[in-house]
C-alpha cells in the first residue's frame, strides 16, 4: 500500500474536504477534483470498505437510537410497510439500510450493499454457503471478513451487525414472523455486507464509494420525510433543528448528516490521510 505522503498536499487536500463538505450536505460530484495527472490506486478494496463499514455504524446507530428509539417514545410509528399509501409510518432500521443499497445501485457507483442473517425475517436475507460459513466465524469473533466471490466475480466484505438499540432487540422479538425471539442487546443478529468490482481504488475513487453511501442516506431520509408531509391521519413532525429526544420533531437531512459527520469525519478523514 503506498503512503498518502507522497502524493501532492494540494489534491489530498481537496479530495477530504471535498468529502467532509458532501457527506454534510449528500450531494456526489460528477468528477472530484485532482491535480490533472492520473492517479494511481492508492487503497485496497478492503481498506475502502472498511471506511464505508464505519461510516454506515454511526449512521444507523444515530437512526436507530435517536430516530426509531427517541421518536418511538413521542409516538412516532415505524413500520415494515411504511411505503404503503395506508400506512403512516417511518421505515425501521433494517429498511432504512435496504433504502441506502437501493440509492446506491441506482447510481454510478459499482457498490454493492445488502443486510444478511441466519435468522433474517425475511428469508430471502438468510446467509449460504461461504457467507455462512464465515457468518459463524463473525458471530464468534465480531471480526470482518474479506474474500472474493468467484460466482459473481465481486470483492466482499462481511462487518457484524449488533443489536445496538432495545427498538431492534424489541421489533425482531415481537415480529409475528421472526424465526429467533430471544434476541438480546449486544447480540450478532447479522452481518452487513459489502461488494466491489476491483482490488484496489484511487482517491478520486474513495471518495466517490464514500459520497455515495452518504447520498444514499440522504435518500432514504428524505423520502421518509416525503411520507410524513403526505400523512391524513398521523400528526406531523416538526421538521427542523431539533430531535425526537426533545419532543416531536424530526432533524432535517442536513442536520441528521451533520451529525453523522461530526462523529464519523474524523476517523475517515485520519484513514484517508495515513492510507489505514
Amino acid at each position: 500500500m503506498k503512503s498518502l505522503e507522497k502524493k501532492p498536499l494540494l489534491t489530498v487536500t481537496v479530495l477530504i474536504l471535498s468529502y467532509l463538505l458532501l457527506n454534510a450536505c449528500g450531494g456526489v460530484p460528477e468528477e472530484t477534483a485532482t491535480n490533472g495527472k492520473d492517479e494511481e490506486n492508492v487503497f485496497s478494496v478492503a481498506e475502502v470498505l472498511e471506511m464505508v463499514s464505519k461510516e454506515n455504524d454511526v449512521t444507523r446507530t444515530l437512526y436507530t437510537k435517536a430516530i426509531v428509539g427517541k421518536g418511538k417514545l413521542q409516538g412516532m410509528k415505524f413500520d415494515e410497510d411504511w411505503r404503503k399509501d395506508d400506512v403512516e409510518a417511518g421505515p425501521l432500521p433494517a429498511l432504512f439500510l435496504r433504502g441506502v443499497a437501493t440509492s446506491i445501485q441506482k447510481g454510478p457507483v459499482p457498490l454493492g450493499l445488502y443486510l444478511g442473517s441466519d435468522f433474517p425475517i425475511n428469508n430471502a436475507n438468510k446467509f449460504e454457503g461461504k457467507q455462512a460459513e464465515l457468518f459463524e466465524e463473525i458471530k464468534a469473533t465480531q471480526e470482518p471478513k474479506f474474500f472474493y466471490d468467484e460466482s459473481q466475480e465481486l470483492h466482499t466484505a462481511m462487518f457484524a451487525d449488533l443489536a445496538s438499540a432495545q427498538a431492534c432487540v424489541t421489533c425482531h422479538n415481537e415480529h409475528p414472523q421472526t424465526a429467533k425471539a430471544d434476541w438480546k442487546l449486544g447480540d450478532v443478529m447479522g452481518a452487513t455486507t459489502w461488494q466491489y468490482p476491483k482490488d484496489s481504488l484511487t482517491y478520486k475513487g474513495t471518495i466517490e464509494v464514500l459520497n455515495a453511501y452518504a447520498k444514499g442516506t440522504v435518500d432514504i431520509y428524505m423520502a421518509y420525510l416525503d411520507e410524513i408531509e403526505a400523512f391524513k391521519n398521523s400528526e406531523k413532525p416538526i421538521i427542523g433543528t431539533k430531535w425526537p429526544a426533545e419532543g416531536n420533531y424530526l432533524p432535517t437531512p442536513e442536520v441528521f448528516l451533520d451529525s453523522v459527520r461530526k462523529i464519523s469525519s474524523h476517523e475517515t478523514m485520519k484513514a484517508l490521510v495515513a492510507g489505514k
